[in-house]
């Protein structure tokens, strides 16, 4: 019963709160993956855009080193983007979601 217990526990756990403003503060880039339109009608000051369609062709713009977080109008670019940035060695990354609501974060 003990091991149905922790599973349970483990699976419904909250993730861990994330400072997103220390982690900037920090020197982590912001990497805004909506389109260049999009990005046009507002962002957050000091990302950097790279529609998350051409992030595999522009990983050279990334250091492995930096923490990353990645954001785009909803989560869902966002989150694709970190699995494809973990997929190529980029330890540090976090989906920040929404960018209006990290900007707030922020």
């Amino acid at each position: 019963m003990r091991s149905v217990m922790e599973f349970l526990t483990k699976w419904f756990a909250k993730a861990p709160v994330v400072n997103y403003a220390q982690l900037v503060k920090d020197g982590a880039l912001v990497v805004d993956v909506r389109s260049k339109g999009e990005y046009g009608s507002g962002h957050i000051r000091g990302s950097i855009n790279i529609p998350v369609d051409q992030l595999a062709n522009q990983l050279s713009r990334l250091p492995k080193e930096k923490t990353i977080i990645t954001c785009c109008a909803s989560g869902m670019r966002s989150a694709t983007a970190r699995s494809l940035l973990r997929s190529h060695g980029y330890d540090n990354v976090y989906n920040g979601g929404a960018w209006g609501r990290l900007q707030r974060q922020l």
